[in-house]
């Protein structure tokens, strides 16, 4: 089964949610604000996907770090600060089991489809 990370009031992760109703593909869905996320989930992300597909620079919460805090995301410390301020990842991180997607576009529609 597919798990969804994301947060329940993103619009991305709205449309995937339908999407994935309408094809008839089953997941569960983990809500990083409600069910919390652990740093070794974040750092095997991290190690396979890389910062720079997980990290959101374009949200408010980017903005609103302080640069020591934003440097962090360039060092060892990038899973702590994504584990501290779930916000930062981009969204959402599908789990297909066999390897991880982030976002949702045709190319990720298509991985999803095939792990159905």
């Amino acid at each position: 089964m597919i798990t969804i990370y994301g947060i329940k009031n993103c619009d991305t992760c709205r449309k995937a949610l339908k999407w994935l109703e309408a094809e008839g593909i089953e997941y569960s869905f983990h809500d990083f604000r409600k069910d919390g996320l652990e740093e070794g989930l974040v750092s095997a992300w991290l190690d396979e996907i890389g910062i720079e597909t997980l990290l959101n620079k374009r949200g408010t919460t980017w903005r609103k770090l302080a640069e020591t805090e934003q440097a962090a995301a360039d060092d060892d410390r990038a899973a702590a600060l994504l584990t501290e301020n779930p916000t930062l990842i981009k969204r959402p991180v599908f789990d297909l089991g066999n390897s991880r997607r982030v976002g949702f576009a045709a190319d990720t529609q298509e991985a999803l489809k095939a792990a159905n």
